[in-house]
């Protein structure tokens, strides 16, 4: 039975890359398996593995259930969570600096005030989380954020492109469907072909982010700074592009569906 489990969540993770792909696997993921709901050890537990941890052997959490669980202001700094479960787990003011949380599920997670600088989220489950205030500085965040909240998160240098080596398994890239980045810090983030449909980006800093062949249908970036950030072949249909700060002439004249972005 464990092993089938995996092998569905395994399938899901493959296919997350496409919107429509992604929508159809969590619909057919029961969010009420013990996997996804249960939690395997206490707080006392987790803070004991990471206080006996060195730096040449971090604490291992790979495929843990830690879902639900007051882990807050822990330090995991360096810890691999590789496939662990933690929905519904408080994070917030947690360290995961250069941790590894690839393809783990964090569904309505609390990473508020969280540092995750340098940190590993390829093909993380965050769904409803909240960032409110984080730190993800130079992270590989080729993650699933829809609906997250990453108001005023600190998003510099931030990796959300696309993993262009593995079409065979569809598009691996940062989802923020939804998203709300206002007031954050995007400041040379990479974001090509991220998608970013109905986010939330207004006030955020995007100076020197790349976001070309991104999509932004529906997003609002209105107040956003973006002085030489690349929208090459972006969809802004239905952006809104109000008031933009630091914008110049041309700078979206390569991206698409250009006459249909809302800018005024």
């Amino acid at each position: 039975m464990t092993r089938a489990i995996f092998a569905i969540l395994a399938l899901f993770l493959c296919f997350q890359g496409s919107a429509g792909l992604t929508q159809s696997a969590m619909d057919g993921v029961d969010l009420t398996l013990p996997r996804m709901v249960e939690a395997e050890l206490t707080r006392e537990e987790v803070a004991d593995r990471l206080a006996k941890s060195t730096e040449t052997n971090p604490a291992d959490f790979t495929r843990m259930r830690l879902n639900g669980l007051d882990l807050s202001g822990l330090d995991f700094s360096g810890a691999i969570l590789r496939a662990a479960a933690f929905n519904g787990t408080d994070f917030s003011g947690a360290r995961f600096d250069d941790a590894v949380l690839d393809q783990a599920w964090a569904l309505k997670s609390d990473f508020s005030g969280a540092s995750l600088r340098g940190a590993s989220l390829f093909q993380t489950q965050f769904h409803n989380a909240d960032f409110t205030g984080a730190d993800l500085e130079n992270s590989r965040a080729a993650a699933d954020f829809t609906r997250a909240d990453l108001t005023g998160a600190n998003l510099r240098g931030a990796d959300f492109s696309a993993d262009m080596r593995n079409q065979s398994m569809g598009l691996m890239r940062g989802v923020l469907r939804k998203a709300l980045l206002d007031g954050a810090d995007l400041t040379g983030a990479l974001m090509s072909r991220a998608d970013l449909e109905f986010a939330k980006l207004r006030d955020a800093n995007l100076t020197d982010a790349d976001l070309s062949m991104a999509t932004l249908g529906g997003a609002d970036l209105t107040g956003a700074s973006v002085a030489g950030a690349v929208f090459d072949k972006a969809d802004i249909t239905s952006t809104r592009l109000l008031a933009l700060q630091g914008a110049t002439d041309g700078q979206f004249a390569d991206a698409r569906n250009f006459k249909r972005a809302i800018w005024k």
